[in-house]
């Protein structure tokens, strides 16, 4: 029935959203510090600001946990409920949504990279989809070791994907769930890479800089 899908559907979104929006960043920095991570570097909520600005043992604990909140919403999803692709996918973009815009603090959050991350880490081979997996990690440790620039190599993943989802998976589904993912990251990131554009020398600076 169209009304328990829809139950069932909002209740996947929010097991997502509320494993998403753990604010995992703020909660280091202010064990670590007693200052809030929204306050400090450029203000994102996410492993990348808690290194430059807290520490390496912080930053990592965060990634680990954030990649793990992408990976427990899907792995919710699929076993713990035994939910058909549809909701799996619903949780795993629910999760990302949360990371960005957790309730915990007002609706600010992190960029969504390493739920994100997290969450195809355990959804693409869940259904069959392993060698995609490795494509698409290729293409983000290519760029990645020759900028290390996080946000760039990922953006550059994120582009690819649904050429892959097409490409390699041959599924319509995944290259609409590909290009909704790519579009709330974007909607983070985006404002913040502008704003250090505008604050570097050129392209090539802001490439090898952040």
């Amino acid at each position: 029935m169209i009304v328990n899908e829809f139950v069932t559907g909002l209740i996947v979104f929010i097991i997502g959203y509320f494993l998403g929006s753990i604010p995992t960043a703020y909660i280091a920095t202010r064990l670590k510090t007693g200052g809030d991570i929204r306050k400090l570097g450029g203000g994102n909520v996410g492993g990348l600001n808690t290194l430059k600005e807290v520490g390496v043992l912080p930053a990592v604990i965060v990634t680990i946990v954030d990649i793990g909140k992408g990976a427990a919403a899907v792995a919710i999803a699929r076993w713990a409920l035994n939910l058909t692709q549809p909701y799996v996918l619903t949780a795993a973009i629910a999760a990302v949504i949360g990371h960005n815009w957790m309730v915990w603090l007002k609706f600010s959050g992190g960029k969504g990279m390493g739920a994100s991350i997290g969450a195809l880490a355990v959804l693409l081979p869940i259904y069959g989809y392993s060698t995609e997996l490795a494509i698409f990690t290729a293409i983000i440790l290519i760029p990645l070791v020759l900028t290390r620039n996080v946000a760039l190599s990922m953006g550059i993943g994120l582009v690819a994907l649904p050429f892959i989802s097409w490409l390699g998976m041959h599924s319509g589904v995944f290259v609409i769930w590909s290009i909704v993912l790519g579009l709330i990251i974007a909607g983070k990131f985006t404002p913040t890479a502008l704003r250090a554009l505008a604050k570097t020398a050129g392209v090539k600076d802001f490439i090898k800089g952040h």
